[in-house]
């Protein structure tokens, strides 16, 4: 069994659920604690993607903020991924994932990128329209996660872990 390392940077405004979606993933659990992530925080987790290859996500959860500057953009170096975060309850917060995207590319080429509209659980209060979720997944994949719950955490990390597959 071998395994190979991808680093991933999670991108989003703050309080969009970034490192509660982390813990989620690499710990299975949930705070309802708000901590804001001040510069970057680092995790990992390795994901079986076939008998034969494991890949260990090393996953860069930086600050919430809705521009990069430029020590953002050094964090952003040697990524091969990223997962933008956005809020499903506030709309701007979509917009500010979408935008941190195009400066992202920027610092890399042609990044594996999955969207991630967060806060599923509280789906009765999204700002976030259906037909605006439909446009976006012409060109992206969009998964609806709470991580709260759990719900499509598992299968964002999965989609983005086969997008940087070998």
């Amino acid at each position: 069994m071998s395994e190979i390392a991808r680093k991933v940077c999670m991108l989003g405004d703050f309080g969009v659920g970034k490192t509660s979606l982390v813990a989620r993933f690499v710990r299975n659990t949930f705070s309802e604690k708000y901590l804001t992530t001040v510069g970057v925080k680092v995790d990992s987790r390795v994901v079986a993607l076939n008998e034969a290859v494991d890949l260990k996500l090393v996953v860069w959860d930086i600050a919430g903020k809705a521009a990069l500057d430029s020590v953002n953009k050094n964090y952003l170096r040697g990524a091969s991924g990223l997962i933008l975060v956005a809020d499903g309850t506030r709309e701007a917060s979509l917009r500010a994932a979408l935008n941190l995207a195009m400066q992202a590319r920027d610092v890399i080429a042609d990044p594996a990128c999955v969207l991630f509209v967060n806060k599923l659980d509280l789906v009765d209060r999204w700002e976030v329209a259906p037909a605006v979720l439909a446009e976006i997944r012409r060109n992206l994949a969009v998964f609806e996660t709470s991580a709260l719950s759990g719900d499509g955490v598992e299968a964002g990390f999965a989609e983005l872990a086969r997008r940087l597959a070998p």
